[in-house]
């Protein structure tokens, strides 16, 4: 995109997990944690997530040998998930009110003191705190605890309770179980409650504010910012950034947003911000996954909105359908790739290969493009956006093409090869070594092993200290400590030590947060507990209104990426409606039963599952069944999809309706004439507007519904939306922002990180 410059990224990001990482980067400057599991004697999780997970699967492991060596476990889940039944304690709380849990957690060790002083003095951004809060009074540590502890006094326990209907003494036992642990307290939150909520982010600032206190932050045991633990290798050119901001992916109303506002697309186009002339979906499935999908289905059909329209996706999909090209990517064992997540307290790099290529290959039948060998036309990512860029540009005059020459071939198209063998022999460190050492290059030793271990014991990286040589020339700033050179800041002072301390403007832990006081939200610049859209306070139990919980999955699927393996879905293939007996009595429903959910904008029919593992005045889908597809024979993977007839009944409402389920059908796998579920699953994101958080730009996942015993023209798996009341909501949600710009004119803060990020005079809004 920057050696094209383009500003367009448009990722799924704000319907995963902005949210819980606007809220990490404002403590830590990361944008997620990385809990040292297998070292923590207390781990507190606010999800099902790390077992249901695509990559953070290790996790589970991790979990599993702390739990052996003694570590106690406790997880925040309304739902009893997979998870929170493997825990020592399970705290089943009202959607939205996590965070006064943690509150009333920290303010249990504020008002006992089982804070970790020593940790906070030295690394807490306590003295910013109190020249901007509390101006005038003595800057002395003693002063900071005494404020904060009369800022957290209200949330008790008994509050907590009142709000989120978990006893205020298991509330007690967990926060000073978590204060004993100490160091120790590894600490998880993605998904889950920062995603389904309004003022979602501040669960996960409500949740760093433990590990803070109890000095448990990249340490033994405890938890580090992810950035620490995940390796990020560099490629052998980077293109200059992009001059131009995109203001239909990155509006004004959203300075904050940690990702782009990929779901209000639609939107911003019905309204007439602007056309968009090409559009690619890379691996991304916005017709199903998005919210809202009905209208993306209109602006996707809408050459008015949308001119062109290419999909690039490893699998059929609801959005490919509706596409001008369907251009088949490979999956993991058809293409290059290089993969490092935050596992344990250590970094390492993967590197996948193309199976049938390299097997041609040292059969000594090699092939100009990865698609040869594949089955179809299937491409290898890498080699198609560099053909695409050599074919946009193929004599360089646009100053594209020199983004994609070989390194080793000045003029030359750079191949797959020449892009991964410079990156291991420059920017893996250690791995050149271990390769010789085994007399073969950094190519062929990653080919051989597939992964390579860059560093373990990743602890204490903050408190790394600054050579003599980086201090040469610096200077110490005596309010804010903070070390410059040459118009950088290189580090901290803090206990009389030069140190490269954390990612945040302070380079310390922000507690108190200048960032979201200078952009308009002061009420928010320290940890809180901000009121959920679906707050009990906004249900009516009288009117058979209940708070949906869409965002969970079942351990044995993957988003929709799953659709295609069929053992998974012969395990997995229904997503009932979970419901506790007591509302299932008032209702009327049974299990097996079909039960209709109304939404702001529609309605869909699914069958009834009588469960005490869910609150009473919950109700809970699992978000990734439902696929569907529009032809007998093609559109979807039949292990997974159901035929379906879609209609446009008016002007904005649409019907979907399955024709039949799943069937057994001829192929070239024997299997397939084995399949014996019928089920597909039913298809409710379509049903859910847009909901997008006015600060992180996370869509809040959670909904106000009502529910009630199916009617006689009502069958499993019917869908109806109408897209006129889902502009309207999309209408309501634009006006709790406070748009940009921000100080000095700027669209939003230089320092928070963002995808694919322009230059700087791109971040300043022209004055009129």
């Amino acid at each position: 995109l920057q050696a094209w410059g383009v500003d367009g990224h448009n990722s799924h990001t704000n319907v995963c997990s902005s949210g819980a990482r606007l809220g990490y980067t404002t403590w830590i400057g990361a944008d997620r944690p990385s809990p040292d599991h297998a070292n923590a004697r207390f781990i507190l999780m606010l999800s099902a997530h790390l077992e249901t997970g695509h990559y953070f699967n290790p996790h589970a492991q991790r979990i599993i040998e702390g739990k052996m060596a003694g570590a106690k476990i406790a997880v925040i889940d309304t739902r009893l998930s997979n998870t929170a039944a493997r825990a020592d304690y399970w705290l089943s709380s009202w959607p939205g009110s996590e965070s006064a849990i943690l509150l009333a957690m920290a303010n249990v060790m504020l008002q006992e003191d089982l804070y970790d002083r020593a940790f906070m003095e030295r690394w807490v951004n306590w003295e910013e705190y109190l020249r901007s809060e509390h101006p005038g009074t003595e800057l002395t540590f003693d002063q900071f605890i005494r404020a904060i502890k009369a800022h957290y006094h209200s949330y008790t326990p008994e509050f907590a309770e009142r709000e989120s209907g978990v006893q205020a003494s298991l509330i007690v036992d967990v926060a000073r179980e978590a204060a004993r642990a100490g160091s120790a307290l590894a600490t998880h939150v993605w998904r889950n409650a920062a995603s389904g909520n309004e003022g979602g982010w501040q669960v996960s600032r409500c949740l760093q504010f433990l590990n803070v206190l109890t000095g448990s932050v990249g340490t033994k045991g405890g938890t580090s910012p992810n950035s620490w633990d995940k390796f990020a290798a560099a490629p052998y050119i980077r293109p200059a950034p992009q001059t131009v901001w995109n203001e239909m992916v990155w509006p004004k109303e959203y300075p904050l947003t940690h990702h782009e506002m990929s779901i209000l697309l639609p939107h911003f186009l019905k309204e007439g911000r602007g056309r968009v002339d090409t559009y690619f979906t890379r691996v991304y499935n916005p017709i199903w996954t998005n919210p809202d999908g009905a209208s993306w289905l209109e602006v996707l059909q809408n050459e008015a909105h949308v001119g062109l329209h290419a999909a690039l996706t490893p699998v059929w999909s609801e959005t490919a359908w509706f596409a001008d090209y369907v251009l088949p990517m490979g999956n993991a064992a058809e293409r290059h790739d290089i993969m490092s997540q935050e596992t344990q307290a250590g970094s390492w790099i993967g590197f996948r290969q193309p199976v049938l290529r390299v097997m041609r290959e040292k059969m000594g039948q090699p092939v100009e493009f990865t698609y040869e060998a594949n089955p179809g036309e299937v491409w290898e990512e890498d080699e198609f956006w560099i053909e695409l860029s050599w074919r946009i540009d193929p004599d360089g005059s646009l100053g594209v093409r020199q983004y994609f020459e070989s390194p080793y071939r000045p003029g030359e198209k750079v191949t797959v090869d020449e892009y991964y063998q410079w990156m291991f022999e420059n920017s893996v460190p250690g791995l050149p070594e271990a390769a010789a050492a085994e007399n073969l290059n950094p190519l062929q030793y990653m080919r051989k092993y597939g992964a390579f271990e860059v560093a373990r014991d990743t602890y204490q990286l903050h408190e790394k200290p600054l050579d003599a040589a980086q201090l040469d020339g610096a200077e110490v700033d005596p309010e804010t400590h903070l070390i410059h050179k040459d118009g950088h800041v290189i580090g901290v002072e803090t206990g009389g030590d030069a140190v490269a301390g954390f990612g945040t403007p302070s380079r310390k832990l922000e507690f108190f947060s200048p960032t979201l006081k200078a952009w308009h939200w002061p009420e928010y610049a320290m940890p809180a507990y901000i009121k959920s859209h679906v707050h009990r306070d906004h249900i009516d139990h009288a009117k058979s209104e209940y708070v949906l919980l869409p965002t969970f999955r079942l351990p044995t699927l993957i988003h929709t990426r799953s659709g295609n393996a069929k053992w998974l879905n012969e395990i997995s293939h229904t997503n009932p409606l979970w419901v506790h007996p007591q509302d299932a009595e008032r209702i009327g429903l049974h299990t097996d039963e079909l039960a209709k959910v109304q939404t702001e904008i529609g309605y869909f029919i699914v069958r009834a599952w009588i469960t005490e593992a869910i609150r009473p005045g919950i109700v809970a889908c699992s978000h990734h069944l439902g696929r569907w597809r529009l032809a007998k024979d093609t559109g979807g993977d039949r292990w997974s999809t159901a035929l379906a007839d879609l209609q446009q009944v008016a002007d904005g409402q649409w019907k979907l309706r399955q024709v039949e389920g799943i069937k057994p059908f001829a192929s070239d796998d024997p299997d397939s004439e084995r399949v014996w579920w019928q089920d597909a699953g039913v298809h409710q994101n379509l049903t859910f507007p847009v909901h997008p958080d006015p600060i992180s730009g996370m869509h809040c996942w959670h909904q106000k519904v009502s529910v009630h015993k199916a009617g006689a023209e009502d069958r499993y798996g019917d869908v109806f939306v109408d897209t006129n009341l889902s502009f309207r909501v999309y209408q309501e949600w634009l006006k709790k922002t406070r748009p940009a710009p921000g100080p000095d004119g700027l669209r939003r803060p230089l320092w928070i990180p963002r995808p694919v990020k322009p230059a700087l005079e791109a971040y300043r809004i022209p004055s009129t």
